[in-house]
């Protein structure tokens, strides 16, 4: 768990280095901090009847804390890839000296790493879309008040990373169930999820997975997705806005 105040040290020193006239965008890096500070001091939840404030770390799932959480262990990680560069070696001893930080390894035949399942299927490399047991298949509700393209693309994106993730169509077609039902229990109406899970497939040339889970159209788009998430990290073939 990491303390408030080393994450947000680390936080001011990142957008220092890779902003621009002290802004990240149209934000100045202070009302970026002041921001952060806001979320981290509003830590609050039920449980029991009972309000509580989470005065260490942040909520687990949060998309701020994840973020915060990578750009602590990123600024971290250079004094180990420096360490690591100056003896020209890849394995070797490196003492950690941030006591925030717990490092685990687990030696299995599947492991969990962030949002992946990896696993040694009969000495074959398996990969699988992984969610914590306690994670709740939210999303943004269809009767959100965001912009009504930001329904289609929540499907468009569910899609381009479950294909990205998954190794086998098997596995695919799991994690597309996965995605009609966190869609079906948000409020999206069937024939709403039916016409864009069609739209996404046909705009890929890959209407033979949609219909009857060709394998071999299915290897060739997982492919070419995760070659394209290495050249455009923030996905192609966006859908058009929806009216």
């Amino acid at each position: 768990m990491i303390a408030k105040g080393g994450a947000l040290d680390a936080l001011y020193r990142f957008c220092v280095k890779h902003g621009k006239n002290g802004k990240i965008g149209n934000l100045s890096v202070n009302t970026i901090i002041r921001l952060a500070c806001l979320v981290l001091d509003t830590n609050c939840f039920v449980f029991d009847n009972k309000y509580y404030k989470q005065i260490r770390g942040g909520a687990m799932e949060s998309p701020f804390t994840m973020t915060l959480a990578n750009i602590y262990m990123y600024e971290w990680e250079q004094s180990l890839i420096q360490h690591q560069q100056i003896r020209n070696e890849l394995y070797g001893c490196f003492f950690i000296v941030d006591s925030n930080i717990r490092i685990t390894y687990t030696i299995h035949e599947s492991v969990e790493f962030l949002d992946v399942l990896i696993e040694n299927n009969q000495a074959q490399l398996k990969t699988s879309v992984f969610r914590k047991p306690a994670a709740e298949p939210y999303i943004v509700p269809y009767t959100s008040a965001h912009p009504r393209y930001f329904r289609s693309n929540t499907i468009h994106t569910a899609l381009l990373r479950g294909i990205r993730l998954c190794s086998d169509v098997e596995a695919f077609e799991q994690e597309r169930l996965n995605i009609k039902i966190a869609l079906l229990l948000n409020g999206y109406p069937p024939n709403f999820i039916k016409r864009h899970l069609k739209q996404f497939f046909k705009n890929h040339n890959a209407m033979s997975i949609y219909q009857d889970l060709h394998t071999e159209t299915y290897k060739k788009l997982h492919l070419q997705l995760l070659d394209e998430s290495l050249t455009h990290p923030t996905g192609s073939n966006q859908p058009e806005e929806q009216q």
